[in-house]
């Protein structure tokens, strides 16, 4: 340990050797910032006080040091310096939630995780023409939607695909008619908790009573 620690000292041309791998892949609050920066990096934008500037004004919270940090290493190192990646479950959250209430460091995200995966960007695009059809009740473009599906390579959303195009007809009625069958899936529900309850403790006229009087 020693040995390696003399030699550290000795093969280092910079101070900033030194510290490799004590610090530098911490989680950070810097963390969720870095694609913003990489982005504004790429657009020629490389003064540090400005982006810390810039990212304090989207919520960033810590000093501008990080900011410096993470600009001299990309302008230092010999491969590029790129952010961590967000989990899966947190691009899944991102693609479900309405656009207009990402923010913009949220959205600068996403689509640089569209940019480097086709997959999610095609499957972006179609979850968010879904739930415009939903929200907007245009049942008449679900034919248009599900051959867009098929023509991509995405064998799940194609499962999905298959399941609709089974029942069609009926999936075009409930993206397009004001009505719902909410309320009679809400009785459903309620008398099957109530049969649930007196199982194997009562028969069919005890359930039937407790059922016309709740």
């Amino acid at each position: 340990m020693a040995y390696r620690t003399i030699k550290q000292f000795v093969d280092a041309a910079t101070p900033e050797e030194l510290f490799t791998g004590q610090w530098q892949n911490r989680p950070s609050l810097l963390d969720g910032y870095k694609p913003y920066l990489d982005d504004r990096w790429i657009e020629d934008c490389a003064n540090a006080w400005k982006l810390w500037e810039k990212i304090v004004s989207l919520g960033y919270q810590d000093s501008h040091q990080r900011v410096h940090a993470h600009l001299h290493d990309k302008r230092t190192s010999p491969q590029p310096v790129t952010a961590r990646p967000p989990s899966s479950r947190t691009v899944a959250g991102w693609i479900l939630r309405r656009p207009g209430t990402l923010t913009e460091t949220e959205q600068l995200r996403l689509k640089v995780v569209r940019t480097h995966c086709s997959e999610l960007d095609a499957l972006t695009g179609h979850v968010r023409s879904f739930a415009t059809m939903l929200a907007e009740r245009q049942g008449e473009r679900l034919p248009d939607w599900l051959d867009a599906v098929r023509r991509d390579d995405l064998p799940s959303l194609h499962t999905l695909a298959a399941g609709i195009d089974r029942d069609r007809h009926a999936v075009i009625a409930g993206l397009t008619l004001p009505w719902s069958s909410g309320v009679v899936e809400g009785h459903v529900n309620r008398i099957k908790m109530l049969k649930r309850q007196v199982f194997g403790r009562a028969g069919f006229a005890l359930l039937r009573k407790r059922v016309l009087m709740s």
